[in-house]
């Protein structure tokens, strides 16, 4: 009991860890409700604010160029569904008040919402060493995280697909993938879907603040703050589905790349050991006996790697 309670704490700690960008934005958020700003809008605030503690972040080494490159890409994609979302034809949600700093209808800080649920995955990522088991191939998440994506915007002028078609396909596609992770010094595991449905009810539970701190609000918010309804939380756990594919595959690359840097000639002769592209669980040993080959210029050493894991699509990347 006293070990799994431990394991508990630290597990929180971790989260509390992998959450620091978006609790210090909530922060922001809060405290922008009663500093003085003498003049300067709320939004823009925020937006100012949520910069300089993307950089605080990078220059203390919380986070990585690659990292902010991504958070990056998430404002980009936030800001796009926002734009579309607000303008007077549809009007899923509105920004009550004024900002200078803003594109459209769209204050520019609401991308770093969306900027925020991706740091977290990318800070999790990490602290608990996630490794994914039975992923799919990207021929599959690729395709089903646009054709996700898009259904946010057609969904305005076709029929809603979510129910009929892309939450059954989510289902089939990730019902055999476990992501572990590791907490203190042993592998837990649970399946993805489940993670899938757990981020998504802390981020409604977000939104619910959010909201009531006035960072924007709903049709049946303007005559007065209510909960978020239950509706919004499939929207939600489609979009963390979404963030989780692109962050997942954009590790991918990352490892793909490392694995085709070993195959680069050395001294003009191609290392057998260099890995295989496909990403593996478990790293591969270097045998320190040297393999000798005997070519028609006298005998040429390589270097040996087992092949003692199978080269499936499982992921472990720190």
């Amino acid at each position: 009991m006293r070990s799994f309670l431990w394991e508990f704490f630290v597990f929180g700690l971790k989260q509390a860890r992998a959450c620091i960008f978006a609790a210090s934005f909530f922060g922001l958020l809060f405290l922008s409700r009663y500093l003085p700003l003498f003049g300067l809008p709320r939004y823009d605030f925020l937006c100012i604010a949520a910069i300089l503690l993307q950089v605080v972040l990078f220059l203390t080494r919380v986070e990585s160029l690659e990292e902010v490159l991504v958070l990056c890409a998430f404002h980009a994609l936030g800001l796009t569904l926002e734009l579309f979302k607000t303008q007077p034809g549809v009007a899923s949600w509105a920004y009550p008040e004024d900002a200078y700093l803003k594109l459209g209808t769209v204050p520019l800080y609401s991308g770093f919402m969306y900027a925020a649920v991706a740091s977290y995955m990318c800070q999790s990522w990490r602290l608990l060493r996630l490794e994914l088991v039975n992923y799919p191939s990207y021929k599959l998440s690729i395709p089903l995280c646009a054709a996700v994506y898009l259904n946010f915007f057609t969904n305005h002028y076709l029929p809603d697909v979510r129910w009929v078609l892309l939450v059954p396909a989510i289902v089939v596609v990730f019902w055999r993938t476990r992501v572990t992770f590791l907490v203190t010094d042993r592998r837990h595991k649970m399946p993805l879907l489940l993670s899938f449905v757990l981020i998504a009810f802390f981020v409604w539970l977000a939104e619910n603040i959010t909201t009531f701190l006035g960072a924007y609000v709903y049709p049946q918010q303007r005559s007065g703050w209510q909960h978020v309804s239950l509706g919004i939380f499939s929207s939600w756990a489609l979009m963390v589905i979404i963030s989780f594919m692109i962050v997942a595959e954009l590790k991918h690359m990352r490892e793909r790349r490392k694995a085709a840097s070993e195959c680069r000639p050395l001294f003009g002769v191609r290392r057998l050991d260099a890995a295989p592209l496909s990403v593996v669980s478990s790293p591969l040993q270097i045998n320190p006996r040297p393999l000798q080959r005997t070519t028609d210029h006298g005998p040429r050493t390589f270097l040996h790697r087992s092949n003692s894991t199978s080269a499936v699509r499982n992921t472990a990347i720190e």
